[in-house]
């Protein structure tokens, strides 16, 4: 339904930087992150209304109604538009009572307004300090008296100075459009890094590593991750460099094992084992180990189910980091893994760490073995801390001591 016609006496507001509708005589200006779009016809009010809203960072915004009526929702056509899939398209109307408040009229609204938390039916008389909601869409309404003389034109006003603290909204993530154009391969690279045998250094596998060199985006696996975290799509990120990876590398290394990663988001996820189906379908002969992230290893029933489904597969699996955050030692017991490999924060050292730390990984490697789990020890790179891990009983170890990572574009 087209609106009615506005009266003369009236406030557009718009947001998002959205046009102003073409009129006579209009002034605007920024204000509450809100763009105000005022007729210069209008009469000012005697009590001055605003409706204040916090931004980022907290820091509290006013935006100044001096002319009213204002209909507010998601269309163009609304005077006050919120950029919100929340509203309808035509939410609300706020306009002069008699009574000198103003009148909020809800416009039979899908998702409703709210005065203090409470729905409104019809309309409500607002006062000063009300706490408004236009569905999610959240203002305090403020009231003062003014000198109207002293009253100014928008476009005579002067800027508003925000706090030097405020923050600045951060509701978009830069570098999406490079982000996509990773996730489609541009960019994507990898690196393998052996693992070798404790005693005798023969290399028996390899990790595979995620890496990118797009030239807008950082290159650490880590901060890629803190990106796709922004963006929420880490299991996308780590399908990626999976695929990139087990496709480049796996003519070279044909006979050993291959570790491969997975996301603790996408562990027991439906679309990480149609993964791992492709994967076993493309290559049947490869000889592969899923690295399952011990901060994802938190439901027995599922981990079973998921080791179940990995055997099916011809896929062995290894408990990873373990020992980062907390040792799970139930699950260690319930569902042994073929693998578990100690996080690198329990061995760098290791050969100057006091005697209580070595006996507590010297137990946890002997529980490891009670298993029939094979320990790995990763981030070693001193000859001291390999010796340890042997007299320990770690029969694979992983560092820089053994072999670096070698990236995909090496020779």
């Amino acid at each position: 339904m087209k609106p009615a016609e506005l009266p003369v006496n009236e406030c557009r507001i718009g947001a998002m930087a959205l046009a102003a509708p073409r009129r006579q005589s209009t002034s605007f200006c920024w204000y509450s992150n809100i763009i105000a779009f005022c007729d210069n016809r209008s009469e000012a009010l005697e009590k001055e209304w605003s409706l204040e809203s916090l931004g980022a960072g907290g820091a509290h915004l006013d935006f100044v109604i001096t002319r009213l009526p204002c209909r507010i929702g998601r269309s163009k056509e609304s005077d006050l538009v919120i950029a919100n899939l929340g509203l309808s398209r035509v939410h609300a109307v706020l306009a002069r009572d008699i009574s000198g408040h103003i009148r909020l009229v809800d416009e039979n609204s899908t998702n409703g307004t709210f005065v203090n938390r409470r729905r409104i039916e019809g309309y409500c008389l607002l006062n000063d300090g009300d706490i408004i909601h236009f569905a999610s869409a959240e203002f305090k309404l403020r009231m003062r008296l003014v000198d109207q003389g002293t009253v100014l034109a928008f476009d005579e006003m002067h800027t508003m100075v925000i706090p030097e603290n405020a923050a600045l909204s951060e509701h978009f993530v830069q570098n999406e459009a490079e982000f996509e154009e990773l996730l489609r391969g541009h960019g994507l690279s990898g690196a393998l890094q052996p693992i070798v045998d404790a005693r005798t250094r023969q290399v028996v596998g390899y990790e595979l590593l995620g890496r990118a060199n797009h030239p807008l985006l950082p290159n650490a696996p880590i901060e890629l991750f803190g990106l796709a975290e922004a963006l929420d799509r880490e299991l996308e990120l780590s399908l990626a460099f999976r695929d990139f990876g087990v496709n480049k590398f796996a003519p070279s290394v044909s006979g050993n094992i291959l570790f491969i990663n997975a996301h603790p988001k996408e562990t027991f996820n439906a679309s990480f084992l149609a993964s791992l189906v492709r994967l076993r379908r493309s290559f049947p002969e490869m000889n592969i180990v899923v690295e399952i992230h011990e901060s994802a290893v938190t439901d027995v029933k599922k981990l079973r189910h998921l080791a179940d489904r990995l055997e099916e597969l011809g896929i062995r699996f290894a408990y990873d980091d373990f020992g980062a955050g907390q040792a799970r030692l139930l699950e260690l017991a319930d569902v042994p893994a073929h693998f578990v490999k100690f996080d690198m924060a329990m061995i760098r050292g290791l050969h100057k760490a006091s005697e209580r730390k070595r006996q507590v990984i010297r137990d946890l490697v002997k529980m490891v073995l009670a298993t029939g789990s094979v320990p790995l020890a990763e981030g070693v790179e001193v000859e001291e801390e390999a010796q340890i891990c042997i007299e320990m009983g770690f029969q694979l170890i992983q560092g820089y001591l053994t072999g670096k990572p070698v990236p995909a574009d090496s020779d």
